[in-house]
């Protein structure tokens, strides 16, 4: 993989990820500042379905001395985040499907001081995704936290959802006129790279195309994560569309 320009290819994932959700960095602003606040500014973060290490790459930049266990099952996304982060004792990378009951045992950690996922967890449906809850309960440390960002829907306002999405999905429309990558575009190029390629082919493999799995309310995922053990739990973020839910264990 030497030579490839993995600063290149991080750039590229944030400015397709900046399409669909323009406050993506207010986002993870707010996810360190939350962070900061209940665990300090030396955690040993778990970046949950890491993807590239989005998370990771924000942590260490404001946080020096933390450190950084990044999980996810996509080998595409795994290499960008390898490759960008090779080197830097901080930090480990673990493959594991995180619908594995046994996944947790890949840790080079029992206990976390946080664990962190954004625009991930809307590919497991609401069975799955309560049973991992209760893992990560099991993960937190007494006094640590978990926070979730990613696309949460309020199913009780109807007329303001279908609002925000013509909205967004207009201003998006724009955007791509003007040239911005989707994500079937990002992907497509990273098909065609000779280092990409094979990881991939294997990524489609795994998943398809895209997430089949449910987008619950704010109030679902902290009424579920306090039913699991978190002591407390409530949006502490949120856009017309996202929202960061943060609990406590």
């Amino acid at each position: 993989m030497t030579g490839t320009d993995w600063a290149a290819w991080q750039e590229s994932w944030d400015r397709q990820q900046e399409w669909y959700m323009p406050d993506r960095e207010e986002r993870f602003r707010v996810m360190l500042d939350m962070v900061e606040a209940l665990v300090g500014p030396k955690p040993r973060v778990l970046d949950l379905a890491c993807g590239t290490g989005s998370i990771t790459d924000r942590l260490l930049k404001r946080f020096p001395e933390a450190t950084s266990t990044g999980v996810d099952l996509d080998p595409a996304l795994l290499a960008i985040a390898e490759g960008s982060f090779a080197g830097d004792q901080r930090v480990t990378f673990v493959a594991a499907d995180l619908k594995d009951p046994t996944w947790t045992a890949r840790l080079p950690h029992g206990s976390y001081d946080a664990v962190l996922t954004a625009t991930a967890l809307h590919w497991l449906h609401g069975e799955p995704l309560t049973a991992l809850y209760g893992q990560l309960a099991g993960l937190v440390r007494e006094g640590g936290v978990f926070m979730n960002a990613d696309r949460m829907i309020d199913g009780t306002t109807p007329r303001i959802n279908a609002a925000e999405r013509a909205h967004r999905h207009a201003r998006m429309d724009r955007e791509k006129a003007a040239g911005v990558l989707d994500w079937a575009d990002w992907w497509a190029l990273a098909a065609e790279d000779p280092v990409l390629a094979e990881p991939t082919a294997r990524r489609f493999q795994i998943y398809g195309e895209h997430a089949d799995g449910d987008t619950p309310s704010a109030h679902w995922h902290a009424d579920t994560l306090r039913s699991v053990g978190f002591g407390e739990a409530r949006a502490v973020w949120s856009s017309p569309s996202d929202a960061l839910v943060l609990a406590v264990k």
